[in-house]
């Protein structure tokens, strides 16, 4: 059989929590939430959950509403996901980092926030002004309080973290970079599974160097390893998947062994995330 799409895992995912939970919302922008196998089978959110539980289409291109509201709900006890189709834009942060990321520390632990935010990467490509190119905007997310933050690379590990993400009582924002998704892809599951936020995985062995990177950098990395293996060079590559919490575990034991580490990603210059990971 052939392998789901990064989509499909994605939307799969989604498509069966919802149904386990029926109070759970989807918001999104104008990416209608569909996906289709290559066998030909179409899953679409809105015709099996209908406009009142997957609201978005023909609404303004408006995030600050979008979120907005997938705040509201989830503060009213739904689970929520708001979708945005760039990280580019940042018209979200003030309703995440003063609403969602404080409310339980605001309610001296009483309330819950389960709300994801589903933060699209912004296309690099030809065409694309400025506004619409940012990337790094982990370490932005990263450093406010309350918030988790996870960053899959492969269409495996993109259905378990955002199912991990919709189960979680407390915000998500799940950061969803486009260059991951062509390519190879490992097999996915068809029931709904976990990848654990906060837990670290070794992609490849290695004792001469210890490299850590996350989509959209994962794809540099694979590029690269076969090069350096002709070299001698013994490389262990960890892929921290979850950015907060950081597995500090995992990538303090393998830096142990060469006491050389390489952080690769395409962060900006200035107090990007992979300063964190190297301090």
């Amino acid at each position: 059989m052939p392998k789901k799409p990064y989509h499909y895992a994605q939307l799969e995912g989604v498509a069966q929590e919802m149904r386990t939970r029926p109070d759970m919302v989807f918001f999104y922008e104008y990416q209608t939430p569909t996906a289709a196998l290559p066998t030909g089978e179409v899953l679409d959110l809105v015709k099996e959950f209908g406009t009142v539980r997957t609201s978005g289409r023909g609404w303004p291109i408006d995030a600050h509403w979008i979120a907005g509201a997938a705040i509201g709900a989830a503060c009213a006890g739904s689970p929520s996901i708001a979708r945005i189709p760039s990280m580019a834009p940042i018209y979200v942060i003030e309703y995440v980092q003063n609403q969602a990321g404080k409310i339980r520390s605001m309610t001296g632990g009483q309330a819950s926030m389960p709300f994801v935010l589903w933060q699209d990467g912004a296309g690099r490509t030809r065409g694309n002004a400025g506004q619409h190119t940012d990337v790094g905007h982990e370490a932005l997310y990263a450093q406010l309080p309350g918030l988790k933050v996870v960053c899959p690379s492969d269409a495996y590990d993109a259905k378990g973290l955002l199912i991990a993400a919709l189960r979680d009582p407390d915000p998500v924002v799940y950061l969803d970079y486009g260059e991951v998704k062509a390519g190879e892809q490992p097999d996915v599951p068809d029931e709904a599974y976990e990848v654990p936020i906060g837990k670290a995985i070794v992609r490849q062995a290695g004792r001469d160097l210890t490299l850590v990177a996350w989509a959209p950098a994962t794809v540099d990395v694979k590029k690269a390893l076969p090069a350096l293996a002709t070299l001698g060079i013994s490389v262990e590559f960890i892929d921290p998947r979850s950015l907060k919490p950081l597995d500090v575990e995992t990538l303090a034991a393998s830096a142990r062994k060469p006491r050389r580490v390489l952080v690769v990603e395409h962060g900006h210059n200035t107090a990007r995330f992979g300063s964190h990971v190297v301090s």
